[in-house]
């Protein structure tokens, strides 16, 4: 990620075009905009469902903590793989036959979350949930991009940063309102979202293609993570903090409910499920507040709201009470937000269309890699040496990492030109 972290304020990258000639533009249409936000939407909210459901999954079957996180990492892994084998599919197939075959992977995991009755069920259907999510997230995240309206430039991207997070805010909070309303929520909300994954492919399959294809279809299946040369330079600068922050992600995603409960004993699920959707929510929001920030700024301030967010984690842990971990999650989220969106900002920035399907799976790649490795990490602990310990030393690893991430991006602030690059209103 080649650019500095300026201080200036952010501006477009296309304002230096008259204004005369931009209204020689159409408008594109909104509706193919619409619909790959709403895949991306529901592939994240599809992610994060299951995140409240894991105390009724422990109680029910005498769960692990480990074992939570080995549910929780077989999807991130299985993305990873896919995003490694077919995340630049659709550069050479096309974006819509790669969308509509994911889609139906998708409602076929759905529904075998749904009649899952052990961990490894839930094991398999995640695997098949994860693979599925791989493919279509760096497709219809491409898709998206290829969309660029000269009009309002930069809306492509920021709807790349902002409908993951609103999606996993989404997921928990309709699952969160299932367990109390529902008399099967580990039935209900699978069965629902799958009915909305074979809509939205019916949808992709009358919508019009938005990439071209180009040869090479069986040779980009081959397991390979690549960035073009201008966009290295941009992961070097912040993937320190993407790694912080992912990691964040990870444990409240994984662990959160049973750390409200560590907090507060005797806390109902729902509350349980509510932290994950403190931290999603709060990285919506961030993502849309800082939307006309420079990305370098945005991610330098995200990795420090990291360590005020671990340092109420840890006063939870001491005797503050469920009101410093939600604190701490709020935090985790803004960190989240601002340096997800950063980051997702200067790696898209001045892309060739042939690169962009590969550089939006490289930068899942690492960071549902840092998500689900320490989420794994955290729930050996936690068996070996209880969920406390495992939080603390999450915690201060975490924080570690983002003031590293800030020291190095100071660093690299002077030595690299001045840019910046905004996202519409």
């Amino acid at each position: 990620m080649p650019s500095a972290i300026s201080g200036a304020p952010a501006h477009c990258p296309y304002a230096a075009a008259p204004i005369r000639k931009a209204t020689a533009h159409r408008a594109a249409p909104l509706g193919p905009l619409v619909l790959h936000a709403s895949v991306l939407t529901a592939l994240l909210a599809a992610s994060s469902a299951p995140t409240p459901l894991y105390p009724l999954y422990q109680d029910r079957w005498d769960l692990s903590a480990l074992t939570i996180t080995v549910i929780f990492s077989a999807y991130a892994l299985a993305l990873l793989l896919a995003l490694l084998t077919v995340g630049a599919l659709s550069d050479h197939l096309g974006r819509r036959p790669v969308l509509l075959g994911a889609l139906i992977l998708e409602a076929g995991s759905m529904a075998l979350l749904a009649a899952a009755d052990g961990a490894g069920p839930l094991i398999a259907a995640r695997v098949l949930q994860g693979a599925a999510t791989g493919a279509a997230t760096s497709a219809s995240g491409a898709a998206l991009l290829d969309l660029e309206d000269p009009l309002r430039p930069g809306r492509p991207a920021l709807i790349n940063s902002i409908t993951p997070v609103a999606g996993m805010a989404a997921g928990v909070l309709a699952s969160t309102l299932l367990i109390a309303l529902s008399p099967a929520p580990t039935v209900t909300v699978y069965l629902l979202l799958a009915a909305l994954f074979v809509a939205q492919a019916a949808a992709v399959a009358r919508a019009a293609e938005t990439g071209h294809r180009r040869p090479g279809v069986l040779r980009s299946l081959r397991p390979r993570l690549g960035l073009p040369p201008s966009a290295r330079g941009a992961l070097l600068t912040v993937g320190t903090g993407v790694v912080a922050v992912w990691a964040l992600g990870g444990l409240y995603s994984s662990l959160g409910p049973a750390l409200v409960r560590l907090v507060a004993p005797g806390t109902p699920p729902p509350v349980g499920g509510m932290v994950f959707f403190t931290v999603s929510a709060a990285a919506a929001l961030t993502v849309w507040t800082l939307r006309r920030t420079a990305p370098g700024a945005a991610a330098t301030g995200g990795c420090l709201a990291v360590i005020p967010s671990a340092a109420l984690s840890l006063a939870a842990l001491h005797g503050a009470g469920p009101l410093a971990l939600f604190g701490g999650a709020a935090l985790a989220g803004v960190a989240f937000g601002a340096v997800s969106q950063g980051a997702l900002r200067l790696l898209l920035a001045s892309l060739d269309e042939r690169d962009r399907a590969t550089t939006v799976a490289a930068y899942y790649v690492l960071s549902y890699l840092s998500m689900s490795l320490p989420a794994i990490a955290a729930g050996a602990a936690t068996q070996h040496y209880g969920l406390r310990t495992a939080c603390h030393t999450y915690a201060i690893g975490a924080a570690v990492l983002a003031a590293a991430a800030v020291a190095l991006t100071a660093t690299r602030r002077r030595t690299a030109p001045r840019t910046t690059n905004a996202l519409p209103r």
